[in-house]
């Protein structure tokens, strides 16, 4: 699965950052870092629920 991330969209809500901390961050600005790009394994279904709790709906996913 891959995660894109519309940093212009962004708001620094942060839910991704605390609900999977190994794929998304923040910069100083509080805007959305992705730390991978493509999410396999145990990381995907939290990914997926980080997507779906965006207040923003900065993120979305496509399956490759």
């Amino acid at each position: 699965m891959r995660i894109v991330a519309d940093t212009d969209t962004c708001i620094g809500a942060g839910q991704c950052v605390l609900t999977e901390p190994e794929v998304f961050d923040q910069d100083d600005d509080g805007t959305v870092v992705l730390l991978e790009e493509n999410v396999e394994g145990g990381h995907a279904e939290s990914a997926r629920e980080a997507v779906k709790l965006c207040p923003a709906q900065a993120l979305s996913t496509s399956e490759d």
